[in-house]
This record gives structure tokens, C-alpha cells and sequence, in this order.
């Protein structure tokens, strides 16, 4: 029996160039010619049949350096240009699958069928989804999350020993992960923790991507919940700060000291907020800067221990766009990956000094860090400011997270409960 004309089909891969050839028609990718604003042109699936064009978006983009027409996949010089290839020859084989059975069935079959075709059949994998996701972490800049979250995908990777569907990750399949990464990795419950968020993530980024439904999901009532397990907080009393204020250091622990003083002074500023100040955020003996974390924008009166510190460094200002503090001058402030990852070197080594040299001369034995400044400050506060006043210095969206947070320094009713018991 003589094979239909639309049977007859060739999937193409020389070179590592991927098209399919059937009939008259192919499927290849392509940069469509639409330039973004940043310079760069979406990258999509071309399906060409009867002299008629559509085009199935791949989801990203590249400069025409960075894009190989011959082959039809990115250059090296691409970041993650290894799964973007795989990415692309995923789309191509799945639309490939899909003409070949239209085209069996109904030769008439249209480029707009088999475009469709791919939405209706695709099946979602997790790990070329959670690189999509940690691409995007990176593109906007978000180091943190992008370090933190990157060796989580790998250490599921390594687990599962293969790339699963989206509806393959149940309950039972993330306890046993769960299991894995305290027992055998040796990882504390917070880490493990961790590791199940890292997976939700990438569960939000397929809904938000449209590549899985929402009620695809292994989190939620009944399933599993996400919940971190408490920390104990430590802060630094009133004395020892006043230790911290007046022991005298040579050079560089002094200047770990006034960043470390100038966080505390300001209700436990983060130290990402602290590096980033400029002269010009100082107006009229008050603060006005954005918190990095959530956005909130608000304003603090600037005191004198606060003015002192910031006499030092007046020095060294040239303009308002001038960083009080020396650790991002120079750093490519439009380029937030890099801010993000210069800010937590140079934390890291602020921490270092605080541990080494500053704590050790002021006398102090509990652990002191950047985010000890925040605990301190809690800890001083008690229950002396009322809960709206704190969610507004702290900048908490929800006051829930303002009573969850003071919750850990306010010790004085379980003190006079324990009291009256003892009869002390």
C-alpha cells in the first residue's frame, strides 16, 4: 500500500539544527522580526504549510548576536544556553508529534491546528519550568533568591534522577524529598523546609507561565503546608550596645561599628537599605528612603547619635546621588544582579569583622551580625511601643507579622507568670 503523501514525514537534527520536514510544510525556530524595547527579538516556533506562517512563542528572547539562524537555536554566549536548546528542541518534538498525527487524520489540517494542538496536549516538566524560573530570578535581579533557590533545583534533580510532569509531584513524592534532604543531606528542618518553598515557586511560575492549571498542586489544605519552623531571637541588651557606642577600634571595625549602630539607630534597617543611602535621601533632619524588601516608603527623624555618624563619611560626598557608605561605589547601580550580589559579599564581610573584631573588643559574647541590629532593637522595645507604631518602623505589610516578629522579645508576662508560681 502506497503512504499517504501527509504520512510521510523526516525530523531533520544536523548540526544540531531542528526542523521538521512533511509534505509541504516545516516547523522550525526562528527569532520573529519584532524588536522589545531592550534590543532583543522573541524566539518561536515557525510552522510553515501551503505558503501560510504562524508562529508558537517560545516564551523568550535574544540578540541577533546571540542567535544562530542556521541552526536555529542560541549561541553559547546565551545564559542557560543548554536549556534553552533543550527548551526549543522540547517545543519542536511536541508540535512534530502532534502535526504527524493532524496530518495522518486530516490531511487538510492547518498551521493555526497545529499551533493549537500544542496547547491542548503539552505536558508540563518541572525541571525545564524551574529553570525558566530561575532565569527570570537572575533577569530581575534577584540574587539572593537566585543562590539560594538554585542548588535547592539541583539537589531535587539529583533526588528524582529525572525531569517529572508537574502532576507526577504528589504529597507523598515531597515528604520523601523532605526526608532525603535532612537525612541524607544532613540539612536542618528550616533548609528542608526551604526546599519544599523552592518547589512551590516553581509551581507558581508554571500557573503564572499558563503551563499547568491551578488546581495542579501538591501545597494547600490537606496537602502540604508550607510552615518555617521558629528561630529563637537574640538581640543585644541595653548594655552591651552601650558597650558597642563607646569602645574605641581602630579603622575598620570602627566603620563595621557605625554601619552596624546606624541600622540600630534606625529600627533595625536592613543592611541591603543601609548600603544602599544616598546623601540625597536626608532631607530637612529626617530620612526618606523605600525599603528594597516590600517597597514601603516612609520617614524617620534623624537623631543626633545618627548625625554624628554621618559627619564622618560628609568627607566623601561629591553630590545627593553620592552612597553614604563606600561598599556600592562604583557598582553599576542598573544592573540589580549585580547590586544584589555586591551588597551580600560585602555583608558577608561587615559580619566578619562584627565576629572577629568589633564584639570581642566591645565584650560582647552573644553572636553579632548585621541582622542582630534588627533583634536588638526588638529587643529594646519590648513592650514599650505600642503594635501599629513598631509595624510602621519595622515596615510590615500585615501587623499579624509585626505581632509574630515582637512576639519572640517580649518576655515580661511569661516572666511574672513563672514568678507568681515560684513565688518570687
Amino acid at each position: 500500500m502506497k503512504p499517504s503523501k501527509t504520512a510521510v514525514c523526516l525530523l531533520i537534527v544536523y548540526d544540531k539544527k531542528i526542523c521538521l520536514l512533511w509534505a509541504m510544510a516545516t516547523i522550525k525556530a526562528v527569532l520573529k522580526p519584532d524588536k522589545k524595547k531592550d534590543g532583543t527579538f522573541p524566539i518561536v516556533v515557525r510552522i510553515t504549510k501551503d505558503r501560510k506562517t504562524n508562529y508558537v512563542p517560545i516564551g523568550y528572547s535574544a540578540r541577533l548576536d546571540q542567535w544562530d539562524a542556521a541552526r536555529g537555536c542560541v549561541r553559547k554566549n546565551y545564559t542557560n544556553s543548554v536549556w534553552l536548546n533543550n527548551l526549543i528542541a522540547h517545543r519542536i518534538s511536541e508540535l512534530s508529534r502532534n502535526a504527524i498525527e493532524l496530518e495522518t487524520d486530516k490531511p487538510e489540517v492547518s498551521v493555526t491546528t497545529i499551533k493549537n494542538s500544542s496547547k491542548r496536549n503539552r505536558i508540563a516538566m518541572f525541571f525545564i519550568q524551574a529553570e525558566a524560573y530561575l532565569t527570570d530570578l537572575k533577569n530581575a535581579g534577584k540574587y539572593n533568591q537566585y543562590t539560594a533557590d538554585k542548588p535547592r533545583v539541583k539537589h531535587f534533580r539529583e533526588y528524582l534522577g529525572r525531569d517529572i510532569a508537574f502532576q507526577e509531584i504528589d504529597v507523598a513524592t515531597l515528604e520523601r524529598f523532605k526526608a532525603h534532604v535532612k537525612n541524607k543531606l544532613k540539612l536542618s528542618e528550616r533548609s528542608a523546609v526551604n526546599h519544599l518553598s523552592m518547589v512551590r515557586s516553581v509551581f507558581s511560575h508554571a500557573k503564572k507561565d499558563k503551563l499547568i492549571k491551578p488546581d495542579v498542586t501538591p501545597f494547600g489544605k490537606g496537602k502540604i503546608v508550607i510552615k518555617f519552623p521558629e528561630s529563637g531571637k537574640v538581640g543585644l541588651n541595653a548594655a552591651d550596645i552601650k558597650n558597642l557606642e563607646t569602645v574605641s577600634l581602630s579603622a575598620r571595625p570602627h566603620h563595621c561599628r557605625n554601619i552596624w549602630l546606624f541600622s540600630y539607630y534606625f529600627a533595625g534597617m536592613r543592611i541591603s537599605d543601609v548600603l544602599r543611602l544616598k546623601w540625597g535621601d536626608f532631607q530637612n533632619d529626617r530620612l526618606i528612603y523605600v525599603m528594597g524588601k516590600n517597597d514601603k516608603a516612609g520617614s524617620l527623624k534623624i537623631s543626633d547619635k545618627v548625625k554624628s555618624i554621618l559627619e564622618e563619611y560628609k568627607k566623601d560626598k561629591r553630590s545627593d546621588e553620592d552612597f553614604v557608605f563606600p561598599e556600592l561605589k562604583g557598582v553599576d547601580e542598573t544592573d540589580q544582579f549585580v547590586m544584589e550580589r555586591t551588597i551580600a559579599f560585602k555583608t558577608s564581610a561587615i559580619d566578619k569583622c562584627l565576629k572577629k573584631d568589633v564584639a570581642p573588643a566591645a565584650g560582647i559574647e552573644k553572636k553579632l551580625t548585621m541582622h542582630i541590629a534588627r533583634h536588638s532593637f526588638a529587643t529594646e522595645a519590648g513592650d514599650k511601643i505600642n503594635i501599629q507604631m513598631l509595624q510602621k518602623l519595622y515596615r510590615h505589610s500585615q501587623i499579624t507579622t509585626t505581632i509574630g516578629y515582637q512576639s519572640a522579645f517580649i518576655n515580661r508576662d511569661a516572666d511574672d507568670a513563672l514568678d507568681a508560681v515560684l513565688g518570687l
